[in-house]
């Protein structure tokens, strides 16, 4: 396992944690004075009081947690959340409340999952042609 450096910019912050052995992604903690309420169709951001140095050629990825997602409609409102190597800001979460209920977020419930990935960079280079595929084409339910 690496060791990722992250630094606590509030006493309250708690250092994500894995759910199993196996997981891919760590949870991410609510900092917040008191408890939240999120209306329907509503965005908001949540600090999580950390900060980290993520190494070069990695991205941390912010999903939502499936239990928020499935039983809460609360998911990130930009789907997946992307961290770069090079910022040193606080993480913070944006969620958006799909549901069509008031949700309640509570100091230090766990409100994400962040997945520390590599990435791999490319150059663009424009081309009149690209190489023939058998699906070619076809996207949006075109390969059943």
């Amino acid at each position: 396992m690496e060791n990722l450096k992250i630094k606590k910019l509030d006493d309250r912050a708690v250092i994500p944690t894995y759910g199993t052995i196996d997981s891919a992604g760590a949870d991410l903690y609510a900092i917040l004075d008191n408890e939240i309420e999120i209306q329907p169709g509503e965005t908001v951001v949540i600090n999580t009081g950390l900060a980290m140095a993520i190494p070069r050629g990695y991205v941390g990825l912010i999903y939502a947690r499936s239990s928020l997602g499935t039983k809460r409609g609360l998911a990130p409102a930009n789907k997946v959340g992307v961290i770069d190597a090079d910022y040193r800001g606080e993480v913070k979460v944006v969620l958006f409340n799909q549901s069509k209920t008031i949700q309640t977020i509570s100091p230090n419930e766990r409100i994400a999952q962040i997945v520390i990935t590599p990435f791999i960079q490319v150059n663009f280079e424009e081309t009149e042609e690209l190489d023939e595929t058998e699906r070619g084409e076809g996207g949006f339910g075109s390969t059943n």
